[in-house]
């Protein structure tokens, strides 16, 4: 009967874990840029004397998903969107260089560019500074011009003020950390990539799709019963057996 426990209680303690995960791509259904992700489960039989026979339900890894997210066009001069394979560079909350697909981008008071989140921006040389009163517009490869606003001839005074560093590491090398940027696994700055392009004046969105989260959040809560159902058909019949094993007694 304890095989049957096992199974049961490991199945559900990894059902629920499951569950936490759709439960964050559903709740970033609508964040722009946002990466799905994936538990992946294995068994994995229990080692020591007399146990071979039984086996544990394990998280064996947390999988990311990359296929593209919608994208739509906003008018915005300081949105962009990757088109295909590739990241934005910006400055992690920890000084480190990180990665992220969020092209919804803004200016801080001191006129660093950065996400919506709050991480710079990086470009060649470090974060991007904006100057005041200019219009700003980026290019497909990522370089950020600024445009003065007045004067005849303006829009012929536009000056480079930067590139936005763009690459395009192995999918299989990219960590999500805590703060939702990506890194590379070995810590080292991915080199830039020029064969990644923006679309300026466009956003991508989550490739989490609400409607298959909701889908599968349901099917999860029918699979979490279904174990929890196991471990009380286990409790019965051990409780049916004990008392058998006692009258015999």
């Amino acid at each position: 009967m304890d095989r049957l426990i096992y199974t049961a209680m490991s199945g559900a303690k990894q059902v629920f874990l499951q569950q936490a995960g759709v439960a964050q791509n559903l709740a970033n259904a609508t964040t722009n840029g946002y990466r799905a992700m994936e538990h992946r489960f294995r068994a994995v039989q229990v080692l020591g004397d007399g146990a071979p026979t039984r086996a544990f339900a394990v998280d064996a890894s947390v999988a990311n998903v990359f296929d593209q997210g919608p994208v739509s066009l906003t008018g915005r001069p300081l949105d962009v969107a990757v088109e295909g394979a590739g990241w934005i560079a910006v400055q992690g909350s920890d000084g480190r260089e990180a990665y992220t697909r969020a092209g919804n981008l803004k200016t801080d008071a001191n006129g660093l560019l950065q996400t919506s989140a709050g991480f710079n921006v990086l470009g060649e040389g470090g974060p991007i500074s904006l100057p005041p009163d200019n219009n700003i517009a980026i290019a497909a490869d990522g370089t950020v011009s600024s445009i003065p606003r007045f004067g005849a001839g303006a829009i012929n005074n536009a000056n480079v003020v930067g590139r936005i560093k763009l690459v395009n590491p192995p999918e299989a090398e990219m960590v999500r950390g805590d703060d939702g940027l990506f890194r590379t696994a070995n810590g080292f700055p991915a080199l830039a990539d020029e064969n990644v392009k923006l679309t300026p004046e466009a956003l991508e969105g989550s490739n989490a799709n609400s409607v298959d989260a909701m889908v599968r959040m349901i099917s999860l809560a029918r699979q979490f019963e279904m174990q929890i159902k196991m471990l009380q058909t286990a409790d019965a019949d051990a409780r049916a057996a004990t008392q058998l094993l006692t009258m015999n007694a």
